[in-house]
């Protein structure tokens, strides 16, 4: 696609200050592929801040990349005090033993559609659509993903065009169809005028 994804927004007014106002959200690098799932299994449940401080944790107890490799030789017990939990360990380990026996990589990956790509992670015990929606989003970097089940999204839509007041998904869809097929990146700029106001 030659056009510019910022030059397709701006059709968009709400967009348009947007992209004056903002720089779009971006997740800091998190490694590789793996990692950048364990970072979304911890963040899946909590909020931001209480996941920002388990994250530090967990590097604190790998002493380098976290890898499926890793995460399975690793007791149970010191993943759950470093601030997974239980469940989060079962789950972390669900998606190393994953991660092993299928490509979930970028490349491998790479001829699946976005549908393909959340059936497949979402096979995985313990990693639901909203996941999976991070991991197109941030790792594959997917160009038309709308993750609507992410509440500052949610939020975001409704602050930016409805004053606040409640949406339906069905509405936040049709909203959104003016950002296609960059809604990805009108994801971002909502995410950066939610978490920057």
């Amino acid at each position: 696609m030659a056009d510019d994804p910022r030059t397709h927004l701006r059709d968009d007014p709400v967009m348009a200050r947007l992209i004056e106002e903002y720089d779009p959200y971006a997740e800091p690098e998190w490694g590789e592929e793996f990692e950048r799932l364990v970072v979304s299994v911890i963040s899946q449940s909590i909020s931001t801040a209480a996941a920002s401080a388990v994250r530090e944790r967990v590097y604190e107890l790998f002493d380098g990349p976290i890898t499926p490799e890793a995460v399975l030789a690793t007791d149970d017990d010191e993943l759950a005090a470093a601030g997974f939990g239980t469940q989060n360990t079962e789950y972390v380990n669900n998606a190393a033993e994953a991660f092993l026996e299928r490509d979930l990589t970028r490349e491998g990956l790479a001829d699946h559609t976005d549908r393909e790509v959340i059936e497949e992670l979402t096979r995985i015990r313990g990693i639901g659509e909203w996941t999976a929606r991070m991991y197109l989003l941030f790792v594959l970097e997917r160009e038309d993903v709308l993750p609507l089940g992410d509440l500052a999204v949610r939020r975001g839509i409704e602050t930016l065009y409805n004053d606040g007041e409640e949406l339906t998904r069905e509405e936040m869809t049709e909203i959104a169809k003016a950002w296609r097929p960059y809604r990805s990146t009108g994801t971002k700029y909502v995410w950066a005028a939610y978490e920057g106001d």
